[in-house]
């Protein structure tokens, strides 16, 4: 895999726009075309009369295909940035709004790169990646010419050294005279790589002018959730709209919570169990509507709002809880599911697997309850059960 997701590790990543990656690669050292971020058509067509000359407006939107959308167009005169930034401003791409535009200096392209930085997690270290073929969507260039795509293995206690960059610039047949600063762009990007505990960096494309330099016109940052509280600022630059109302409310309570499009709801504690849980009931034939990982120690009112969060899923025709009392104890999960009764009165059939810390006591505070769980003691036997139930071969 050439890009590594985060989402069912403990929380999803934070996806920053084109404009806020590239204002970071800048702080080290990366060149970025001069532009500015604007909301407003009159924005925009200011930049556009400060920077002089040819622009790009590109739509700030956290999905591929902008430019087949019409989300990027060149505006000769800032009158005509103005134009398409209304246009554009008014798009839907892949269902999200274009809420902003950036206005960049137009480039005289004569070459594009690709120059990315993934985490490995087979071989547990930071690869860099180059390509000649810049300007594509590098899951399409591993495809369809996996040749093209050069790579280094950094040592993260060493750090990315120039005789790497070098192997990169030659391997993708870049000209001697651009290798110094090729070797500068790369140590920039991995630098920004580490410093924002990022799981992607990448430029797409970097180009050569024809004035023989090169820029990053294009860029990408997936930031680790798991990083965040070393990085206030960079929780700020989150994109709302990238999330369902679902997993903007998981976020807040603190949950590591993923819609998926399955038919029944998983609350689980622990992202390892939680995934194992997806695939056993992917195993007996269900599909898991959500990745839903409670956290160690979760009180009832964590518990209540993950199940909140669980029943107010249409989709959902069944409820399989498996807890692993550990650091989590299970009257604890017991008690919070009932408080999630009060407040939404369950209309599906639930199967409850609680092993470990005081289980005994969270099954006795659900047998004694005026709700009917379908309990089971194996993680096999609870999904056997929620498949069937889902199906409506077992009562609720």
């Amino acid at each position: 895999m050439l890009r590594v997701s985060n989402t069912f590790m403990g929380g999803k990543c934070v996806k920053l726009h084109e404009y806020q990656s590239k204002r970071l690669f800048a702080a080290h050292g990366v060149p970025i075309p001069g532009g500015d971020v604007a909301a407003t058509p009159e924005e925009a067509r200011r930049i556009a009369e400060e920077l002089g000359g040819p622009v790009v407006v590109k739509s700030q939107v956290l999905v591929g295909g902008r430019g087949k959308a019409g989300g990027i167009r060149l505006a000769q005169t800032p009158e005509e940035a103005e134009d398409v930034a209304e246009e554009i401003l008014g798009l839907e791409i892949k269902g999200l709004p274009v809420r902003k535009v950036l206005v960049d200096q137009a480039a005289d392209i004569r070459q594009e790169i690709y120059l990315g930085v993934v985490v490995d997690r087979a071989n547990r270290r930071p690869v860099m990646m180059a390509s000649s073929e810049g300007g594509v969507e590098i899951e399409e260039v591993a495809r369809t010419n996996p040749d093209a795509i050069k790579k280094v293995t950094v040592d993260p206690f060493l750090g990315l050294r120039g005789y790497q960059t070098l192997s990169l610039a030659k391997g993708i047949g870049l000209a001697a005279e651009h290798h110094r600063a090729f070797g500068g762009i790369a140590q920039g990007l991995y630098e920004a790589f580490l410093a924002y505990d990022a799981s992607l960096a990448e430029i797409n494309p970097l180009i050569v002018t024809a004035g023989g330099e090169l820029l990053a016109v294009d860029g990408k940052m997936v930031v680790d959730d798991n990083g965040l509280f070393r990085h206030s600022d960079l929780a700020q630059m989150r994109d709302v709209d990238e999330e369902t109302a679902a997993e903007r409310e998981a976020r807040q309570a603190g949950l590591s919570y993923v819609q998926l499009d399955g038919e029944i709801g998983c609350m689980v504690n622990g992202a390892g169990l939680a995934m194992a849980t997806m695939d056993i009931i992917k195993h007996f034939g269900g599909g898991p509507a959500n990745f839903l990982d409670i956290g160690g120690g979760a009180k009832a009112e964590r518990v209540a709002a993950a199940l909140r969060l669980i029943l107010a899923d249409p989709n959902v025709e069944a409820v399989l809880f498996n807890i692993f009392g550990g650091i989590t104890r299970c009257d604890e999960v017991a008690r919070g599911i009932l408080t999630a009764f009060e407040e939404v009165k369950p209309t599906v059939p639930l199967v409850a697997r609680l092993v470990g810390t005081n289980e005994e006591e969270g099954r006795a505070i659900l047998e004694d309850s005026d709700y009917h769980l379908i309990t089971a003691k194996t993680l096999a036997g609870a999904a056997q059960k929620a498949v069937a139930a889902a199906r409506g071969e077992l009562g609720a």
